[in-house]
């Protein structure tokens, strides 16, 4: 029988759960906190945890840093709402397998439980190796859907140019365009496409461990170094390194990787040998690396070690030929995970797909249709399984220029204090809503104003 340790300060939420989850066969343990749950997963043996993200004592991305402390590793599934996008893909970077959005449905959660307990992680040095992301978003976009827009033609004949190369490459992009698929394409079309692709997010690497993580240690050279540990460049030897969010590795840590770049040699943390290294290297980043140069937040000699070559993805909203692609093909994938047969999407459905911001791009979407998908019993994916800030997407306007064009279109327009302080507000209001995924609620706390007041504006300023 598996042990399911529950997580929530809700107490009817894990009354309910514990009730579904036990007639299913499942032994249950509830914490109504953080501390209680660690005390539980120290001092019993659990096979799977499921928790919110939000809890009164701390949060779930703690619990994942914990439960790394204690080297546990255990299967998580995280509780969050769609809005919670941002914080959604952060605990996927951090360890969890998995998260299910509110409301609950029980034959999505009971899915990714299964799914969760079925998953084996694969050792094999010659698999990508990725200890702090989960099998269903690891490979998001597994098959490089090809696709007809001139943005993703010039994307492919950007890998197909550099890819026999051995370039070291530096991939920009937002949140889930599918970073890591790029680089996985670049060591397939190469001469390495044999040899390990080692794949490890920087911003998942404690400060004290990076180095370790990185480049191994030898036994004893620290406390906790019980025996000998290979890094992910020694695992990468031969093959291709893969550096995701490397702007968020610290100054000590990017001055140890400039010298392996620089002379191809590593050497373990309290260790004397030097191993020479044969391994390419591609980096990624969703902010811009030499901005970040010029605040000091990054070593500019090692940014050009890295930029012998770079590939910029375009965001899904900037890809509007491809949307509807990218949405069969991930609902292909779901009709496989789940043995259904769905046919394709409403004319409703295709409508919010395209006047939808999409800012987790396609992590997001790939979730929002696998979800979509369970939730269906036609034929066809109907708008009420679609969250509804996507269904109902169709209703705001995403203005193509900014409020300075529709001003400019007036022909006694001219440059004016009012017309200035329009300006700053579309601009402000635009980026703090695209912030919250147009949650005017949470746009109105942030510009410190309430929501009439955000409204007003709103309307002043045409974004409805």
């Amino acid at each position: 029988m598996k042990h399911i340790l529950l997580i929530d300060d809700d107490v009817d939420i894990c009354l309910l759960l514990s009730r579904f989850l036990g007639s299913k066969g499942f032994k249950i343990s509830i914490a109504h906190g953080g501390k209680k749950a660690l005390e539980t997963l120290k001092k019993d043996k659990i096979d799977l945890v499921i928790s919110d993200f939000r809890l009164g004592d701390m949060d779930a991305l703690e619990i994942l840093n914990k439960m790394k402390d204690f080297n546990l590793e255990i299967p998580v599934i995280i509780i969050t709402g769609y809005s919670d996008i941002k914080i959604a893909v952060n605990v996927i970077k951090m360890g969890a397998f998995d998260y299910v959005t509110k409301p609950l449905f029980p034959d999505e959660i009971l899915h990714t439980i299964n799914r969760a307990l079925d998953f084996k992680p694969d050792d094999s040095k010659n698999q990508m190796v990725s200890k702090s992301k989960s099998q269903s978003l690891t490979n998001i976009n597994d098959n490089f859907v090809i696709t007809d827009s001139k943005e993703s033609k010039e994307l492919f004949r950007q890998i197909d140019l550099v890819a026999p190369t051995n370039y070291s490459v530096i991939i920009f992009g937002e949140s889930g365009t599918g970073k890591e698929s790029v680089a996985q394409n670049i060591h397939a079309r190469s001469a390495r496409k044999d040899k390990p692709f080692v794949a490890i997010d920087c911003g998942a690497l404690s400060k004290e461990l990076a180095g370790s993580e990185l480049f191994g240690h030898e036994k004893g050279a620290f406390t906790g170094a019980l025996t000998t540990k290979e890094g992910n460049f020694e695992m990468a030897n031969g093959g291709t390194i893969f550096l995701d969010e490397v702007s968020n590795l610290s100054y000590d840590i990017q001055v140890s990787l400039l010298r392996v770049v620089q002379e191809r040699k590593l050497k373990k943390i309290g260790g004397t040998k030097e191993l020479d290294l044969d391994v390419r290297i591609i980096v990624a980043s969703n902010e811009n690396l030499y901005e970040a140069c010029q605040k000091g937040n990054f070593r500019e000699d090692l940014y050009h070690r890295f930029n012998e070559f770079s590939i910029t993805i375009p965001a899904l909203r900037e890809r509007q030929k491809d949307i509807m692609m990218f949405a069969n093909h991930f609902l292909n994938k779901a009709n496989i995970d789940l043995g259904k047969n769905i046919k394709g999407f409403n004319e409703d459905v295709e409508d919010s797909f395209l006047n939808y911001y999409w800012p987790g791009n396609l992590r997001e979407m790939q979730n929002v249709i696998k979800r979509a998908a369970l939730l269906t019993d036609g034929d066809l994916v109907q708008s009420k399984s679609l969250p509804f800030e996507i269904s109902n997407s169709s209703k705001i306007i995403f203005p193509t220029n900014s409020i300075t064009n529709s001003i400019q279109d007036k022909s006694n327009y001219a440059p004016s204090l009012k017309n200035i302080g329009l300006e700053a507000e579309f601009t402000t209001i635009m980026s703090v809503l695209k912030q919250v995924n147009f949650n005017k609620t949470k746009a109105a706390k942030i510009l410190n104003i309430d929501r009439k007041t955000l409204y007003n504006k709103m309307k002043a300023v045409n974004i409805i």
